[in-house]
């Protein structure tokens, strides 16, 4: 998305509002592209504090990135979600709610980021409904200093509109399909995380 922040990771005691953003960009990151060894790396060595599933997600997460290397990662990335001709596991919100690729509910997606001034750049191949952007999208609503559109009302109406309706079943898809190793643990955070969301927008 243009108008997004680049992802940028920060120390865990800048606050809850700051681990959200984080966490939304790092899944974005997971899943537009395979990850770097350093990436890997990185979360292989990341502490996390607290507990409960997310807590537990994160553990799996961790320690999938402990034994990973890039290359059988990039293997594991291009069998599920690129393929030849139709992907083995969907990334894109228009496919679980209509069953097919650019449907109404991208068209509808495309009206809400117009509306927040926010556009797919011209060099991202991906629609706009594509998990990855997704959850860029909500990593700049919260992280932006925009007060207009940077609040917990329009954070929980985007999530409500464009993700909530379809993404636990994205990752039900992704953990259930035979080929997943890395990005197993990858789809169980992001579903652990999005029903926390869901939890805690529900009690705004």
């Amino acid at each position: 998305m243009t108008s997004a922040q680049p992802l940028k990771f920060e120390a865990p005691d800048q606050g809850e509002e700051t681990a959200r953003a984080d966490l939304y960009g790092l899944l974005a990151t997971l899943f537009y592209a395979p990850p770097s060894q350093q990436l890997l790396d990185t979360i292989a060595s990341a502490r996390s504090e607290g507990e409960g599933v997310l807590e537990q997600s994160w553990a799996e997460l961790s320690a999938s990135c402990k034994l990973a290397r890039a290359e059988s990662v990039r293997e594991e990335y291009e069998a599920l979600f690129l393929g030849v001709g139709k992907p083995e596991v969907m990334l894109y919100g228009s496919f679980y709610l209509s069953g097919f690729l650019m449907e109404k509910p991208l068209a509808a997606l495309r009206t809400d980021l117009a509306n927040l001034g926010l556009q797919r750049d011209e060099r991202v191949p991906e629609s706009e409904d594509h998990v990855a952007s997704l959850c860029e999208v909500m990593r700049y609503l919260i992280a932006s200093d925009d007060p207009l559109h940077a609040n917990i009302a329009t954070q929980k109406q985007f999530f409500a509109n464009h993700m909530q309706p379809w993404v636990l079943q994205m990752c039900d898809a992704v953990t259930a399909h035979p080929g997943t190793r890395f990005y197993g643990p990858v789809a169980r955070l992001a579903k652990s995380f999005f029903e926390v969301e869901m939890q805690a927008f529900d009690m705004a």
